[in-house]
């Protein structure tokens, strides 16, 4: 895990912003920054590019970048887990390698097979390449965007690029406006509207799309490769016997692969399935030295500590009980979105951070999460209603699981519009609990504004598994990344998400719909494929919790001081209605919905002071 930066245009930058540039990615890589920079004579060509180093396999200053290649030069952000695989085919057609990194790996995939190499790629990354004798420069991301890259052409045709915000700002020397659209389109639709539209909170600075690779030469101008275009299929003739074995052997090579490294690791934990399937994996089955760290909190809703000691015991792994911290909480979340670019998302998001600074005390560099297994094997609430419409012409299956819904779902969903268990039966296409009470948020802007809902048609064969695909490359799975990624490199840190795996996306993908849900449980092919692994009561419970926290725990909202904090005179009322807050703040029994508004809202006015007082 690194920072990359850079440049292409006609004119050579100032040493001054490189250093700055330089500056801001210090926490993404404290161990080396390197430059290069290219000139092509009486041409106005000029390249510069940046890097920050995080190292994590091979630690020598050989594997230091900028990394050449003959005519080729790469700054790489990220991990090639299957780099010892790939370095021996590459051997074996005649590659010679200095280091042990997977930065040469990557360098000479590319060399020797272009583009279409990074088919054979499983791992993490964001690049930049350049080609000496083209000229060209070519910016990638992963197949999932788990790792950021973000530029900006100015109207010279000049192209900026880093992995942050902040770094495209110090290269170029510019101010960036306020995305207007975007602050709205957060505070009324939530967190889940943010990344539908690869856009950002500063106009005119663009996101890298996953899975593609943009390409400028010396006119500027861009080529648009997409290396990754996932099939969207049912195998039918997969069972459910089937399904288990080859989702349980494809986690455990994944998890297996995400192991690899040369500094120490830790896994985030909770009472949950997902990230005690991948912790019982590591311990049982590859005999890894687990270390896991959990938040601990006193709401009842979000505890956990019986589950998570029971796992402790049985696995018999070392275990970091984090108490949740609310001393400083606003000064604290404050510079948590300076450093972030943008307001959190979530309150989870700042316990994920506290968590991450555990472990950065206890010397750990690398971080594993569970991200992604909500939308991969099913996980969310709103997924067995979806699940109930695409068996509905199974009879007997259908009346089965209604009944397991009644029993397991319906005494615990909160969300207004899922209690019914048929809803999708009598609406395919309503989606108003996604941007549940949006229409209230509209009402506390000053201008009149409006988003509907939309969703990507990936396949017309399951609104269970659209919905999912949704989730993953749109919605949900795209803020956590960008958090979690935030999150840990602000300790430098180094996250992975061994779920985001694409040989067991697309495998998981292919299986059918019917097959997510079983006795009222979802994730049913998680739970199965992880008997024998995981223990039992972490299986056989339903209840969905993760790292979260009530707002109450952090801000008392009868503190006079708190009050005038959110009332204070700030750039946010010229957008949003004071009247409206001081009303909601009163509320000392806030529905969910609007819990979640009050944290936007505030974690939007610090942004906007931070950045456009």
């Amino acid at each position: 895990m690194c920072g990359i930066a850079g440049y292409l245009g006609s004119k050579p930058l100032s040493e001054g912003s490189l250093v700055r540039a330089a500056q801001t990615m210090y926490q993404r890589g404290p161990d080396m920054i390197g430059q290069k920079s290219f000139c092509v004579k009486d041409s106005s060509h000029f390249v510069h590019l940046v890097h920050s180093r995080l190292s994590i396999i091979d630690l020598d200053p050989r594997a230091n970048q900028p990394f050449q290649l003959g005519d080729k030069w790469l700054i790489y952000n990220g991990e090639l887990y299957n780099y010892l695989e790939l370095r021996e085919e590459l051997e074996a057609i005649g590659c010679k390698f200095y280091t042990k990194s997977d930065t040469e790996v990557l360098i000479n995939v590319l060399d020797r097979w272009g583009t279409v190499g990074l088919d054979k790629c499983e791992g993490m990354w964001s690049f930049a390449l350049y080609d000496v004798n083209t000229r060209e420069i070519s910016l990638c991301r992963d197949r999932f965007g788990e790792k950021p890259l973000y530029y900006y052409q100015n109207t010279k045709g000049a192209v900026f690029f880093a992995s942050e915000i902040k770094t495209i700002k110090a290269l170029c020397e510019e101010d960036f406006s306020l995305n207007i659209d975007h602050l709205y389109r957060f505070l009324v639709n939530g967190y889940k509207s943010v990344f539908k539209l690869r856009e950002n909170f500063f106009n005119g600075i663009k996101i890298v799309p996953p899975g593609q690779m943009l390409t400028f030469g010396p006119d500027k101008i861009q080529r648009r490769t997409n290396y990754w275009l996932p099939e969207y299929f049912t195998d039918n003739e997969i069972s459910y016997e089937d399904a288990i074995k080859g989702a349980r052997d494809r986690l455990i090579r994944s998890v297996e692969l995400r192991l690899r490294a040369d500094v120490p690791l830790a896994f985030c934990m909770s009472g949950g399935v997902d990230s005690n399937s991948l912790i019982s994996i590591a311990r049982r089955e590859l005999g890894f030295d687990v270390h896991g760290f959990t938040i601990m909190n006193t709401d009842k809703r979000y505890e956990e500590s019986e589950l998570v000691e029971l796992v402790r015991n049985e696995l018999n792994i070392n275990h970091n009980a984090i108490s949740l911290e609310t001393k400083n909480f606003l000064p604290r979340l404050r510079e948590l979105i300076r450093y972030h670019d943008a307001p959190v998302y979530t309150i989870t998001f700042y316990v994920h951070w506290l968590l991450q600074k555990a472990m950065s005390e206890q010397g750990f560099k690398i971080s594993i999460s569970g991200t992604a297994a909500d939308e991969i094997y099913s996980g969310y609430f709103d997924h067995h209603n979806f699940y109930l419409y695409d068996i509905k012409n199974e009879n007997e299956l259908f009346k089965e699981s209604v009944l397991n819904w009644r029993r397991e779902i319906g005494p615990i969903v909160r969300n207004p519009y899922l209690q019914d268990p048929e809803l999708f039966l009598k609406s395919p296409f309503e989606r108003s609990h996604v941007y549940l009470d949006a229409i209230n948020f509209q009402d506390f802007l000053i201008s009149d504004w409006v988003e509907p809902f939309s969703e990507n048609i990936f396949r017309n064969d399951s609104l269970l598994k659209n919905r999912m695909l949704n989730e993953i490359f749109h919605e949900t799975t795209p803020v956590i990344l960008h958090e979690e990624d935030m999150n840990s490199m602000y300790y430098s840190i180094e996250n992975r998400s061994p779920f985001l795996d694409r040989d067991l996306f697309e495998f998981c993908n292919r299986i059918p719909a019917k097959y997510k849900v079983k006795n009222g449980a979802a994730k049913s092919i998680l739970r199965e494929s992880m008997r024998g692994i995981v223990p039992c009561p972490i299986l056989d419970n339903t209840r969905k919790v993760g790292f979260n926290a009530p707002i109450s725990d952090l801000l008392d909202l009868d503190d006079p001081e708190i009050r005038d904090e959110l009332l204070s005179d700030s750039p946010i009322y010229e957008h949003v209605k004071r009247e409206k807050i001081e009303k909601l703040i009163q509320n000392r029994d806030m529905p969910n919905s609007k819990s979640k508004f009050l944290f936007s809202f505030l974690s939007s006015k610090i942004f906007l002071e931070e950045n456009f007082s």
